[in-house]
């Protein structure tokens, strides 16, 4: 304890003076308790001194303990040694005795043996001498068993000269079986009654021999069983191809006449089986001569007919050595009644054929994987050797004619459908498909079934290559229905040079057009994923529809601004009448203009149609277009006026509110709401620079120009003379006002444009220009986008970033594949003056 803790403990226990009369026993009690402490410290170290003098004791004790031990030890080991000494010298007698014993019964047993295997080859001398092959055979099997016990004593010359006469016999029991052999086939097994029983014996000594032996003995059988085979069909009468059914009907004749016979052979060595491997390859390779030797392209019905009897051939096989199991395709194969008389069938015409192969299927396979079957083991059925595509490869370097058949016949039936196109849907038909579309797809998947009953490799992927140009070509039947511009020198006199005039039927057929080609455009990609899946894997890579679908991407394109430009054109008398108004002497601001209501009256007979046949993101981008043509059109037409008095320009401000209500209410009139919102902004600030426009021409004269520069920020010098001129100024009056507008507007770029143009253009929005069709408007577009492309920096800054949130609203969220992202390019891309899409925007 610290000092300081001392006095408390001592203040703690005589707080008061009266409290000191117990210092005295408490000094007595602390007394007490350090004697008791200083007991115990003496006990505990009396009691550690007595501990550490046993420990020691302790361990010398164990220490000799230790020492007795290995003295023990050392003993027992030397008495161990002395007894292995003395049992060794007690055995070492008995042990030779063992070996002696075990080479005696050695020697007896080898003695026995070799005296069984001079009986044993003796006896089978006798017996191949005598042609006795079913006793020879037991007897070659002992022999062998026997000569096995002595491949050790091969250097023995009495071994060596038994083996050598074993050797002798067995070839002359060859000689005998192979010349036995050579007479079957040739008569004398009907004349000589036991010959075919000697033959099935001599088939279990063959069995007996070495394996060689019987793989020889049956090639050569199946050779001399094909020698008339070759003498037969290598002559020039039968050397042809459509001579190759009767080369199948050759060995079904021979296998079912010799079936009988042929059971001399065991059961286990497959005959027929080898045999049918052996024809198939001769005729493969002899067929191939005969295709490569052909001085003209074969004719397509022999060359189909030749590999329909082909597959066939491969099927019965595949079938007859399957062990009982079918492929398991083999269910899709039915009956054939055309196939009763074979004599017809030879001249039957392409078609017909073609609806038989079509329900045929089997897999063929390239000179390679041939080359693999000679490596496997070909003795059992089944053991992977496969008889479909065996010959019938050999016909795939020669199936061009075959695609040129096929190419041939779409497109007639493609020029048939398109000749019979109403261009109408049916009645009640939910899909506003054109039928002639999906006749066209059905056409190329029974095509598409039909060849790959015969192949899967490059002949399928070059009918692959035909339905690519059959769709394109329909593509191009598609655009060229479009109604198109007038053309020629009456056109040009009349004014309607360039013009799309579309009657409601044609607005229609426009329609079904766009549906037809978005429909040809998803089922393109959904037959390029079939074709990739039955296809060789080497050409799945190459299997691609993009180029098509582009195709019909530009003709939904191409046909959605026609129906732009059909329109266009019905707006042309109103767009005229609306400058034929008398502007300058209106009264009184009255109810709208005619020319507003002919305008409603061209959009409610054609946008209900048009909504309900168009799918939403199709009706979106026609309502874009035509936003972006009728607004800036309208605003335009503001200038073509002469004088527009204040009256006027009140009635010409409530006619834009009108024509702005028109084109907000059309989402509804098409009935698809949904697309109200974007399109709504869109055509809000198309038409506020038609209300900016007419507002400054309302403005005062001391005060025009400051409107003018409020309102309408990106506009020129020429613009604001051209609006002077419509408030009827004089040009005495209009130089004041010009040089005041032209100190305050420096900012302002002045176009490189003769100061003598009676009609300056106007601006039009960054991202909807103009699609109208005609000279002037054409012309004045041309001329406000090199207006447009002189504005500031910020100005084309702006135009990039509304460019792209254009592109981005078209989308709607959703332009990530197919023609829906195409339409986000077109629409970002179409204020380009180069660029692939460039041309989807010309007039």
């Amino acid at each position: 304890m610290g000092k300081s803790s001392a006095l408390e403990y001592i203040n703690q226990m005589f707080p008061t003076e009266a409290s000191l009369s117990g210092v005295e026993p408490l000094m007595q009690k602390i007394q007490s308790e350090i004697r008791r402490v200083d007991a115990s410290i003496l006990a505990a170290v009396r009691q550690q001194s007595n501990s550490g003098t046993k420990a020691k004791e302790d361990l010398a004790a164990a220490t000799h303990a230790v020492q007795e031990l290995m003295h023990k030890i050392h003993e027992i080991k030397a008495k161990a040694e002395q007894s292995e000494t003395m049992v060794q010298e007690i055995c070492r007698d008995i042990k030779k005795l063992d070996y002696a014993k075990k080479h005696i019964t050695t020697t007896i047993t080898a003695l026995h043996r070799l005296t069984m295997l001079v009986s044993a080859v003796e006896q089978l001398q006798v017996m191949a001498s005598k042609r006795q092959y079913k006793e020879a055979a037991a007897q070659l099997e002992a022999v062998n068993q026997l000569c096995s016990h002595f491949e050790a004593y091969r250097d023995v010359p009495k071994i060596t000269e038994l083996r050598e006469k074993f050797k002798n016999i067995k070839k002359v029991l060859k000689s005998h079986v192979f010349s036995d052999f050579s007479s079957l086939g040739t008569g004398k097994e009907s004349e000589e009654t036991n010959l075919l029983q000697q033959l099935s014996d001599a088939c279990l000594v063959v069995d007996a021999l070495e394996p060689s032996v019987r793989e020889e003995l049956v090639k050569n059988f199946c050779s001399k069983e094909l020698t008339s085979y070759k003498q037969i069909f290598e002559g020039a009468e039968l050397a042809k191809l459509d001579k190759t059914e009767r080369r199948y009907a050759w060995i079904k004749r021979r296998l079912r006449t010799n079936e009988e016979i042929w059971k001399i052979f065991p059961p286990a060595w497959q005959v027929d089986y080898l045999l049918c491997i052996q024809f198939c390859k001769l005729t493969r390779t002899q067929l191939v001569d005969i295709l490569n030797n052909l001085r003209e392209k074969p004719d397509v019905g022999t060359l189909l007919l030749a590999l329909q009897r082909t597959l066939e051939f491969e099927e019965e096989l595949a079938q007859k050595f399957s062990g009982g199991t079918t492929h398991s395709r083999n269910k899709e194969l039915g009956s054939d009644e055309e196939e009763a008389d074979e004599g017809e069938n030879r001249n039957k015409i392409v078609s017909d054929i073609r609806k038989k192969y079509e329900k045929k299927l089997a897999v063929p396979r390239d000179g390679t994987e041939l080359e693999k079957e000679k490596h496997k083991d070909l003795s059992v059925p089944g053991a992977g050797f496969n008889f479909r595509g065996i010959i019938s490869s050999c016909f795939e370097a020669h199936l061009a004619v075959y695609v040129e058949l096929e190419e041939k016949t779409l497109m007639e039936h493609l020029d048939k459908l398109v000749q019979e196109e109403t261009w109408e849907t049916e009645e009640g038909s939910q899909t506003n498909i054109l039928s002639s579309s999906m006749q066209v797809f059905l056409i190329i998947r029974r095509s598409l079934k039909r060849c790959s009953a015969l192949t899967k490799n490059q002949t399928l992927f070059n009918l692959f290559e035909v339905f690519q140009r059959i769709l394109k070509a329909y593509a191009t039947r598609l655009y060229a229905r479009l109604p198109k511009g007038g053309t020629g020198i009456v056109a040009a006199a009349t004014g309607t040079d360039g013009q799309i005039r579309t009657s409601d039927r044609d607005e229609r057929m426009i329609c079904y057009i766009v549906n037809t080609a978005e429909y040809c455009h998803k089922t393109s990609g959904e037959l390029a994923d079939n074709v990739s899946k039955i296809i060789d894997p080497q050409f799945t890579d190459k299997v691609d529809m993009s180029e098509v679908q582009d195709e019909f991407s530009v003709v939904i394109t191409k046909a959605l601004m026609t129906l732009v430009h059909g329109l266009e054109t019905k707006f042309d008398a109103e767009m005229v009448s609306m400058t034929r108004v008398p502007w300058a002497s209106l009264e009184s601001v009255g109810d709208q203009s005619e020319y507003v209501n002919g305008i409603n009256s061209i959009l409610s007979s054609s946008i209900p149609v048009l909504g309900s046949l168009l799918s939403p993101t199709y009706f979106q981008f026609f309502l874009d277009k035509l936003a972006a043509s009728l607004g800036p059109r309208f605003y335009l037409n503001i200038y073509k006026c002469k004088h527009i008095s204040e009256t006027g320009a009140q009635q010409m401000l409530l006619d834009t509110q009108a024509v702005k209500k028109i084109l907000l209410d059309i989402p509804t009139l098409g009935k698809q709401t949904a697309l109200a919102a974007s399109y709504s902004k869109f055509v809000s600030r198309e038409m506020s620079k038609a209300e900016a426009l007419l507002k400054v021409i309302l403005s005062p004269v001391d005060s025009v120009a400051n409107t003018y520069r409020a309102l309408l920020p990106e506009g020129t010098p020429l613009e604001f003379q051209r609006i002077l001129d419509l408030k009827g100024l004089k040009k005495a009056d209009q130089q004041a006002i010009l040089e005041d507008f032209n100190k305050h507007g420096t900012s302002i770029r002045h176009p490189s444009v003769p100061p003598s143009v009676s009609l300056p253009p106007a601006p039009v929005a960054p991202t909807a220009p103009p699609l109208t069709t005609t000279t002037t408007t054409t012309s004045t577009t041309m001329t406000l986008s090199s207006m447009t492309s002189t504005g500031t920096p910020s100005a084309a800054l702006a135009s990039r970033e509304d460019v792209l949130t254009r592109a981005a609203a078209l989308g709607r969220g959703a332009a990530t594949t197919g023609f829906k992202r195409f339409l986000a390019l077109t629409e970002a891309a179409k204020d380009r003056k180069d660029g692939p899409f460039r041309k989807l925007f010309s007039p």
